[in-house]
């Protein structure tokens, strides 16, 4: 009878022992399944995952309240407390997701803006640049576009530019750069004073200097053609220093927009 008593004694232990360990693994997850069912953005990521979690959870409560099932009992609270873990990290990983989206969206928003207001810089650039052009040039009928560099750019019987004549050449080449299928012949032109020979070599030199610093600056040299008319085709009248001055010059001769350029001269 003794013994009776103390097994039914230690019988009762070990079940108030497992009906306890029972309890707390159903309150855990009792507690990790209503967290996840009162988030709005949980329910919206992961809804399976956390029916699943209401489920088990279900059964493990149905099953800790009978003998025997204990161990069943805490499977399916295990169960439920991991579905309701599996539903917050979805959608934890669903909402980075969607930040991570959103970012690239936003990025990609600012790289197109930048990017247009790169392209209304270049054009406005382009604009101020042919507008700068055209101011040096004049128009002519059969040559088209003609920009003039004076002789007060090269020293006398020199055929190198002088740094006066670097504004003008960075000008002409930032709008090649902006109209890349234009293309231009540099003219050397000189007055009639000394041999036709010299006059025609120096003016040929001066054009060629011209067409070397374009080069140097980055314009590809298959946009350039050089020509030198020595003294033939004059301005002004060879008869005074201004007229002469006025002779003594190197021509640019641009192409249309579509690369399409006036046949030379003579």
């Amino acid at each position: 009878m003794r013994i009776g008593l103390v097994l039914a004694a230690g019988l009762m232990t070990v079940g108030c022992s497992t009906q306890r360990a029972n309890s707390e693994a159903v309150q855990r997850a009792e507690t990790a399944f209503q967290a996840v069912r009162d988030d709005s953005s949980v329910l919206r990521s992961a809804p399976k995952d956390v029916i699943r979690a209401g489920e088990s959870l279900a059964r493990a409560e149905r099953l800790s309240s009978y003998w025997g099932t204990g161990s069943d009992a805490q499977h399916y609270a295990y169960l439920s407390e991991r579905y309701s873990e599996i539903a917050r990290e979805r959608s934890e990983q669903m909402l980075n997701q969607q930040r991570l989206t959103k970012m690239q969206m936003d990025l990609q928003r600012l790289q197109l803006a930048l990017r247009d207001s790169k392209l209304e810089s270049v054009q406005q650039q382009g604009k101020w640049l042919e507008e700068q052009i055209l101011a040096l040039a004049n128009v002519e009928s059969d040559r088209g576009l003609v920009m003039t560099l004076r002789d007060v750019l090269f020293d006398t019987g020199e055929a190198q530019l002088k740094p006066q004549a670097n504004r003008t050449i960075l000008k002409l080449v930032q709008f090649l750069q902006l109209n890349p299928k234009r293309v231009v012949r540099i003219e050397g032109y000189t007055d009639n004073t000394g041999e036709k020979a010299f006059n025609l070599q120096l003016s040929t030199e001066r054009a060629q200097s011209v067409a070397d610093t374009l080069v140097d600056l980055g314009i590809d040299e298959s946009r350039i053609q050089v020509q030198g008319y020595g003294d033939a085709y004059p301005v002004d009248a060879n008869a005074s220093e201004r007229g002469r001055a006025q002779n003594r010059r190197v021509e640019i001769v641009f192409s249309n927009a579509k690369g399409e350029m006036a046949l030379p001269r003579g």
